[in-house]
């Protein structure tokens, strides 16, 4: 199948951001294009004459030429680095984190020649209720920071100080909780684990056990102990499909290593200290997944390779290969951005056919595909350093407020769960809400 060239993919951004010749943001760099060229299952994305879709998988990953974009000074009173800041979770528990290494002996790594087994590192989040003397997480390890920094803002850890999280390093579980449902996270395409935070810290406080994962060598940067940092090395001409499928059995080793952890077992490579309690709170009978863009494409893939994931929300992501052309019989939330739902998506249309179980459609009004991820909050923090105006913020992010965007995103993605792995009833769930007028229900 013929590729969009590289060239004509900018031009199309540029247009459709609003600011070509003023502002040069690259989307998906390096082979994304390649990795998005492949259709979306049974039935072409709809997205206008120049074939741009906002939502397709190239656009996961924000990068900043600064050659051509013109920061604003800070102040000489103020030499400090700007620090960058997270919203806290509004659960009733403070939260617990917890990093691991996890080796997949029986696999090899699809993207390093040579490498005879597929290494991943993944987080957990979880309730405590003895978060003191515990120090709280950074969104991302010092090393995987600095990179971030460098390739995707062109600053430095000189001029901003990425954010803490409301995670607790090696806190106890809390155990008042009984056994905790499991939600896995994928991110999007060349994106890291720490990008779905603001989501999973509040998960975590609500008394769920939410477990992130870097798909290493897709994800831009991933820090494994002792500082070693693996980088994007998937190749070009890589299909869409076929990451899914990856990053799909990458989910099932992490469940499977879940279930070692149930069992009392350490599966962390070096066998690092696992949290006090954590192998009684771990419930591999109530499994859920969400994932952004690319990553909740791989929900679907995810689901369909492995039954004991019970239910599964996909934020904004679009779907490739045959999964979604087959017959789920299990939960599965949609949630889009304002202009994109089964309309002009023709992947969405053709699982939601497929969905035989529990099944909802959620649009969020005033939001683009990169609201759904933690940069929708940080950049319009960082933007004056990287020379973005308000409005190409917004043209980016979203219209609606950041703040409140994360909000809603919480609160629907919570509802979801609590119905389908909680057999609870959240009202958000039954149809417009009052409190929540810029969610709409597809039908």
């Amino acid at each position: 199948m013929q590729q969009r060239r590289p060239r004509d993919r900018h031009r199309a951004i540029a247009k459709a951001i609003g600011a070509a010749g003023a502002l040069a943001i690259v989307l998906g760099a390096g082979v994304a294009p390649a990795a998005a060229a492949e259709k979306p299952s049974a039935t072409s994305t709809t997205a206008g004459s120049n074939g741009y879709a906002p939502w397709a998988p190239e656009n996961d990953d924000v990068r900043v030429d600064r050659k051509d974009v013109h920061p604003a000074p800070r102040s000489k009173a103020d030499p400090s680095p700007l620090q960058l800041t997270l919203p806290a979770p509004t659960g009733r528990s403070s939260v617990g984190m917890v990093g691991l290494h996890l080796i997949d002996k029986s696999r090899t790594d699809p993207y390093v020649p040579g490498n005879r087994a597929r290494e991943l590192m993944v987080s957990l989040w979880y309730p405590t209720s003895s978060p003191s003397g515990h120090y709280q997480a950074p969104w991302m390890s010092s090393v995987a920071g600095a990179h971030f920094l460098s390739t995707s803002l062109n600053l430095t850890p000189q001029q901003v100080t990425l954010p803490r999280t409301a995670g607790h390093v090696l806190a106890p579980v809390d155990t008042r909780h009984g056994k905790l449902p499991v939600l896995l996270y994928s991110t999007g395409l060349h994106s890291d684990r720490a990008m779905g935070t603001a989501l999973v810290q509040d998960l975590a406080s609500r008394g769920y056990l939410v477990v992130t994962v870097d798909h290493t060598h897709d994800a831009n940067e991933v820090q494994f102990p002792g500082g070693r940092l693996e980088v994007n090395t998937m190749p070009a001409g890589a299909h869409s499909s076929d990451t899914l499928k990856v990053r799909a059995a990458d989910i099932r080793f992490v469940i499977n290593q879940l279930g070692t952890i149930a069992k009392g077992g350490d599966p962390d490579a070096g066998h690092a200290k696992l949290p006090a309690g954590l192998s009684h709170a771990v419930d591999t009978s109530r499994i859920g997944m969400f994932g952004f863009s690319l990553g909740g494409g791989a929900v679907d893939t995810a689901m369909q390779l492995d039954h004991r994931i019970d239910a599964g929300a996909d934020l904004d992501g679009q779907f490739f290969g045959s999964a979604p052309s087959k017959d789920l019989d299990r939960p599965f939330m949609l949630f889009s951005s304002g202009t994109h739902n089964r309309n002009n998506d023709g992947s969405w249309r053709t699982l939601w056919s497929h969905l035989k179980g529990y099944r909802v459609d959620v649009q969020l009004h005033g939001a683009t595909h990169l609201t759904f991820y933690d940069n929708a909050v940080l950049a319009p923090q960082y933007a004056p350093l990287v020379g973005w105006s308000q409005a190409t913020v917004q043209q980016l992010f979203g219209t609606i407020d950041p703040i409140r965007a994360i909000k809603i995103q919480r609160v629907y993605l919570a509802a979801f769960f609590d119905r389908t792995l909680l057999h609870q009833r959240p009202p958000v769930l039954d149809g417009p809400s009052r409190s929540y007028p810029e969610i709409s229900f597809v039908r």
